[in-house]
């Protein structure tokens, strides 16, 4: 991505016509709940809360210039009214059934909109469940080969583009978390991947065939999930490539938001932290999936990288250099989409005298997820727009595990992350970046 092959003010691409947003996994509880919500929104029978897109500012300028437009009035983002939605799914459920199934919202809510609900209905789904083993799926498409599968993905997403009168689409993978992979040799060229998915190799998830369907076809990529699937160099490259902007990785709902929030508090006070104990019961499809070990590495590892990276222990080894990090997901179905997320934080102050943290967050992961999709697929088709490709570590704000340049650590700081975000937009729009200095108000004496 270079600088000067970016447009910014009034050189970027308006957002003419619909924007097709395709989702694997589109009749999971995360999905329809997005789905759902933003039919909701656009017939004025719910508000939009959680999305800064619609309900955010930005401050510009001086602060005693007062200037503080919606972010949706500042920067040209599609209206949430020209969605068009589709997707895969393991299961033919169409997307009211696949609601009511989840039961993440009241039936009131659905029934409202069950005859655009009812329209959602998913492709065949490609699936390997050697990747995710708890599920079973009976809606898939058939056969083995890796490249007939990559080929029906690119003739789903035009046939939907045709059907839908559609020249803009994102994808977005709100599919199942997958066993815990590595980089390997493979990974490594876009024509090792390509070479591998030809000799239909078994280390290729499902995740890995959608990303490289929607690149060759021009559609930027956002993972959801803690997989793999864009950490490996040929994916980086494909996206270049293909110019095309990519995003991820697993959304950041729950509890790692509460640890975002309340680990840069605690140091920036420099109180210490002896241990950080984190449970979770959950109940949903993500739960039964997350109950099988290898799945669980996956989010386990997307999850324990926050607090090193945000406290720095090499940088404050007299607070955080021996903390104890524990994380735990207990699938429990009577809970549902309901999730309780519990955290026991040990930590110490002034001469070293101990204090506790108890957080018990009644959360709804699906509810905390769909504004993040609403604001990704916007944020992501002006990224297209403008001409920034391959990773766009601005929209960290987003995600439990963000992605980042290799030379580079990733930045967890939910404060920063937010700056880093606004900061992008200023740019774009010719704004000044805001600092927070301040100082510039009180010296040589003058008077605003």
């Amino acid at each position: 991505m270079k600088e000067k092959s970016l447009r910014r003010k009034d050189q970027i691409i308006p957002p003419k016509g619909k924007l097709g947003v395709l989702i694997p996994g589109v009749g999971g509880a995360v999905s329809t709940t997005f789905i759902a919500g933003v039919e909701l929104v656009r017939r004025g029978l719910a508000e939009p809360i959680g999305s800064l897109t619609q309900l955010g500012t930005i401050r510009l300028g001086k602060r005693f210039e007062h200037r503080a437009p919606k972010i949706k009035e500042f920067v040209p983002l599609t209206d949430p009214g020209q969605l068009v939605f589709g997707g895969w799914d393991l299961y033919e459920a169409n997307g009211f059934e696949a609601a009511m199934y989840a039961r993440v919202l009241s039936r009131d809510h659905l029934e409202s909109i069950k005859d655009y609900l009812t329209g959602i209905v998913p492709m065949k789904a490609v699936f390997d469940r050697r990747f995710v083993r708890n599920l079973d799926g009976t809606h898939i498409k058939k056969g083995n080969s890796l490249r007939k599968h990559v080929e029906a993905l690119k003739e789903d997403i035009g046939q939907f583009k045709a059907a839908n009168g559609l020249e803009r689409c994102i994808m977005i993978w709100c599919g199942s978390t997958e066993i815990h992979l590595k980089q390997e040799a493979i990974h490594q060229s876009i024509d090792a991947l390509q070479r591998a998915i030809d000799a239909n190799d078994s280390r290729i998830p499902p995740s890995m065939l959608y990303a490289v369907a929607a690149l060759e076809c021009g559609v930027p990529f956002i993972n959801g999930a803690p997989n793999l699937t864009l950490d490996i160099p040929a994916m980086l490259e494909l996206a270049e490539q293909a110019n095309v902007p990519i995003a991820g990785k697993d959304f950041k709902t729950g509890q790692t938001l509460m640890k975002t929030i309340l680990a840069p508090g605690l140091k920036s006070r420099m109180l210490g932290l002896e241990g950080w104990y984190s449970t979770n019961i959950l109940g949903n499809r993500d739960g039964l999936v997350l109950d099988d070990k290898d799945s669980f590495k996956t989010k386990e590892e997307s999850k324990l990288s926050v607090l090193e990276y945000i406290l720095q222990p090499h940088l404050y080894p007299t607070l955080y250099k021996n903390y104890y990090h524990k994380v735990t997901i207990n699938y429990y179905p009577p809970r549902g989409d309901n999730k309780e997320g519990w955290d026991c934080i040990d930590i110490f102050g002034w001469l070293g005298y101990p204090m506790q943290i108890k957080v018990d967050f009644l959360c709804r992961d699906s509810i905390l997820a769909a504004p993040l999709i609403l604001d990704l697929v916007l944020l992501t088709d002006l990224a297209q727009r403008v001409g920034m490709n391959g990773i766009q570590e601005w929209l960290s704000f987003y995600f439990k595990s963000p992605m980042h340049k290799e030379s580079l650590y990733p930045e967890h700081d939910i404060f920063i992350q937010s700056m880093k975000l606004k900061n992008t937009l200023r740019y774009l729009m010719g704004e000044e970046q805001i600092t927070h200095f301040g100082l510039d108000y009180y010296l040589n004496g003058e008077e605003r």
